[in-house]
């Protein structure tokens, strides 16, 4: 009796075990669809249906929302409505937990800092210096905007020698095309389509912003699931693995879903600088960034950056 006893408390408590575990994977994981700049982890996962795929198992409904500012991610996450982020620029990133809204790094994705720019309008080409005075179009807080003022700053001038209206990319390069800004703050493949239309880069994030872009999520939804965090980040991390070693099938799916050429496609993918470990590198780069956005009053508070970056990040 004693014996059977002893095996039905480690059966009872076996089944404790994986409830407990069934428990910590949701019902549904929010995550945010990010193409751009050239996300090419985010569109082979989403093309494949890789998270679907893992998640089948536990039940677990995938559900994919297009939200490319990290603004409004940031907004979603906040609202309960958004748990992960396949990809978030960090100014957006420090800018919400400088509002209290917590949000916590899962990996790394890549660092393009030549995919971001200032484009001028069709003509002849502009240098920062020639911005002073004019329209200049573009999302606010997000690397863009921090560009825009870092490359203001560098030149002697100010956020307020020019005017800046804010709107999302598509709707900058469609303003700036149409002759109703001097520039646009752009990125990726409106860059190059603004290109074959005329208009020219007036200068790249390079030496003036640590351009970073990271896997985000929600930190209840990091505290309330990290088995499944666990799994969302190995996806990533494989699908890295997976285009390495079918380059050109994966990067025929980017052409294809920005609706560029094969070519302009390796050349974005070149430029981006893809990776997955955070090093202590990207934590230095993660504190100077907040020390910038803070001067130019684009973060309202300072936070600890360590304590945003989930240790799984640098692992």
């Amino acid at each position: 009796m004693i014996k059977g006893l002893k095996m039905t408390t480690v059966g009872v408590a076996l089944a404790m075990a994986m409830g407990a575990a069934s428990a910590d994977m949701p019902k549904e994981v929010n995550i945010a669809y990010v193409k751009s700049p050239f996300n090419i982890q985010n569109m082979v996962i989403k093309d494949q249906q890789l998270l679907e795929k893992a998640f089948a198992k536990h039940g677990t409904k995938v559900v994919w929302h297009t939200i490319n500012s990290g603004a409004k991610q940031t907004q979603a996450m906040a609202a309960g409505s958004l748990d992960v982020s396949a990809v978030m620029n960090t100014a957006s990133l420090l800018a919400a937990n400088g509002e209290g809204n917590k949000v916590v790094v899962v990996n790394g994705v890549a660092h393009p800092t030549d995919v971001f720019t200032i484009v001028g309008k069709k003509g002849k080409k502009m240098t920062v210096k020639d911005l002073k005075g004019k329209k200049i179009a573009g999302p606010r807080g997000t690397v863009l905007h921090q560009l825009m003022v870092a490359a203001l700053l560098k030149e002697g001038l100010s956020v307020k020698d020019v005017e800046f209206i804010s709107m999302d990319i598509p709707s900058a390069m469609t303003a700036l095309l149409a002759g109703h800004v001097d520039a646009a703050l752009l990125a990726a493949g409106p860059v190059i389509k603004a290109q074959e239309q005329g208009c020219h880069i007036v200068t790249t994030a390079k030496d003036l912003v640590n351009v970073n872009l990271v896997m985000t999520a929600s930190d209840k939804f990091a505290k309330n699931h990290p088995e499944a965090l666990e799994l969302i980040q190995k996806v990533q991390r494989d699908s890295m693995k997976w285009i390495k070693a079918n380059w050109n099938e994966a990067m025929t799916l980017g052409a294809k879903e920005h609706g560029i050429s094969l070519e302009d496609a390796k050349k974005l993918a070149a430029w981006s600088n893809y990776y997955d470990t955070l090093t202590k590198d990207d934590i230095k780069g993660l504190a100077i960034d907040q020390d910038f956005l803070f001067a130019n009053e684009l973060m309202r508070s300072k936070i600890n950056v360590e304590s945003i970056v989930l240790p799984m990040a640098m692992k």
